[in-house]
C-alpha cells in the first residue's frame, strides 16, 4: 500500500517468497503449502471474500447500472475469453482443449476492489465513466463466474470419463444462471424476515453471525448443484443490502462491511499467501513460461480495452472505461486456483509452468491499473474543463 499498489499484490509476493525458500535450501515452511488446515481456512478467506466483493454492491445497483455498463461487461467477457482461447491454441498447441478454455475463462476477470479504490481516491467513484465502469465490472463478475461453472463442470465431466454435448453444456449454464438469479430473487424476499426474527433475539454479534451463516449456506446450495462455492458466497453480498439490517439499527449502528473485515483481513491474506506459494519461480527462467505470460498480459489488456467500444453516452471518456477493466487482481488469482486444482484423469489441467504465466498476467495488469486510469481521468477532466 506505500508504493501505491494493492495489498494483494504484497501477500502475493510473500507467498512466492515463501514457497521458494527450497531454492536456498531452506525446506522449514515447505510444508504449510500441503497442510490441511492452513487450505481450509485459505477457502473460507476466498468464500469472504467474494462476499465482500458483492456487499459493495446491490441487486439494485445492477438493474440500475444501464446498457452501456451491460454492453461494455459483455465485451469484456467475450473479447478476453476468445483471445485467450487462442492464445492457449497458439502457445500450447500440444495441451488439451480444456486448458485453452481455462486460460480464456481466466481473462474474463476483473478486479473491482482494485478500480473502486482507485476511482475512491480521485474522488470520481460518482462520474458518469465511473458509473459505467463499476456497474460493468459487477456484471463482468456475475458472467465470468458463470463462464467459470461451465468451464469446470465440462472439465468434471472429462475427469468421470464422460463427453459433455451442447445439451449437457447448455444445462450448466442454464443451472448457473438459474442458481445466480434464483437465490438473488429468493434471497432478496426471505433475507429481511430471516434478519428481522435473529434480531428478536439476546446476545451479541448476532448481525455478524446471521450474515455468515446466510453466506456460507448459499455457499454450499452453490457446491450442491455443482457450482463453486464462491458463486454462492457472491451472491449472498449482492443480495445483503443496507435495507435488509433495518431490525438492527437500534442494537448495533455498524454494518456487515464493517462487523465483517476484522475477520477477512486475517482470513483474506491466508488465501493470497497459498496462492502464492503455489508459484515456482524457477518456472520464470524458462522462456516458454516468460512468452506465455508476455502474450497472456497482452492480450489481458487488448481483450479488456475493446470493451471501451461499448461504452457510448455524455461525458463519458472510453479510455478510461477501457482501463478501469484491465485489472485482474484478487478475482483473476481466484480462477486461477481454481483451476490449479481441477483433474482429468488424475493429470493437472494448470501445470506450474502455466500457473506462474497466469500469475504473472496477474501482477502486470493489477500493478499497471492505477497509474494508468489515475493519468486517463486526469486527462480527461483537464479536457472537459478546457471545453
Amino acid at each position: 500500500m506505500r508504493l501505491g499498489q494493492p495489498a494483494v499484490l504484497g501477500e502475493l509476493i510473500a507467498g512466492i517468497l515463501l514457497g521458494n525458500l527450497d531454492v536456498a535450501h531452506l525446506t522449514w515452511l515447505t510444508s504449510i503449502e500441503t497442510n490441511t488446515m492452513v487450505d481450509i481456512l485459505a477457502r473460507l478467506g476466498v468464500i469472504l471474500l467474494l462476499f465482500e466483493v458483492g456487499l459493495e454492491s446491490t441487486v439494485r445497483d445492477m438493474l440500475k447500472v444501464g446498457w452501456a455498463s451491460l454492453l461494455v461487461a459483455c465485451l469484456g467477457v467475450v473479447t478476453p475469453f476468445a483471445l485467450g482461447w487462442g492464445v492457449g491454441a497458439l502457445l500450447l498447441p500440444h495441451r488439451s482443449v480444456y486448458v485453452h478454455a481455462f486460460l480464456g475463462a481466466t481473462l474474463t476477470a476483473t478486479s473491482v476492489g482494485i478500480t473502486a479504490r482507485v476511482l475512491k481516491d480521485l474522488g470520481q467513484s460518482q462520474g458518469p465513466t465511473a458509473r459505467v465502469i463499476l456497474g460493468a465490472a459487477v456484471i463482468d463478475d456475475v458472467l465470468g463466474l458463470v463462464i467459470l461453472a461451465i468451464v469446470g463442470g465440462i472439465i468434471a465431466a472429462a475427469d468421470a470419463g464422460r463427453s459433455m454435448s451442447y445439451g449437457a453444456i447448455a444445462l450448466v449454464l442454464v443451472k448457473a444462471v438459474a442458481f445466480l438469479f434464483g437465490a438473488l430473487a429468493l434471497g432478496t424476499l426471505l433475507a429481511p424476515t430471516m434478519f428481522r426474527l435473529t434480531a428478536r433475539l439476546r446476545g451479541d454479534w448476532l448481525l455478524l453471525t446471521t450474515a455468515l451463516v446466510f453466506c456460507f449456506v448459499l455457499a454450499w446450495l452453490a457446491s450442491s448443484v455443482g457450482l463453486a462455492p464462491i458463486v454462492g458466497a457472491y451472491a449472498a453480498g449482492l443480495i445483503l443490502e443496507p435495507a435488509v439490517f433495518g431490525a438492527f439499527a437500534g442494537r448495533d449502528p455498524r454494518d456487515v462491511e464493517e462487523l465483517i473485515e476484522p475477520l477477512a483481513a486475517v482470513l483474506v491474506p491466508v488465501f493470497f499467501v497459498l496462492m502464492g506459494m503455489h508459484v515456482d519461480v524457477r518456472s520464470f527462467a524458462r522462456l516458454e513460461v516468460l512468452g506465455l505470460a508476455g502474450v497472456l498480459t497482452l492480450a489481458a489488456v487488448v481483450g479488456k480495452h475493446a470493451c471501451s467500444l461499448g461504452a457510448f453516452g455524455p461525458s463519458i471518456d472510453r479510455l478510461s472505461v477501457g482501463l478501469g477493466m484491465i485489472p485482474r487482481g484478487e478475482v483473476g488469482l481466484i480462477f486461477a486456483s481454481i483451476g490449479a486444482g481441477l483433474t482429468v484423469k488424475g493429470e493437472r489441467i494448470i501445470d506450474e509452468g502455466t500457473y506462474s504465466a497466469v500469475v504473472i498476467m496477474v501482477v502486470v495488469t493489477t500493478m499497471v491499473t492505477p497509474p494508468a486510469l489515475r493519468w486517463s481521468l486526469r486527462r480527461a477532466g483537464r479536457r472537459m474543463a478546457a471545453e
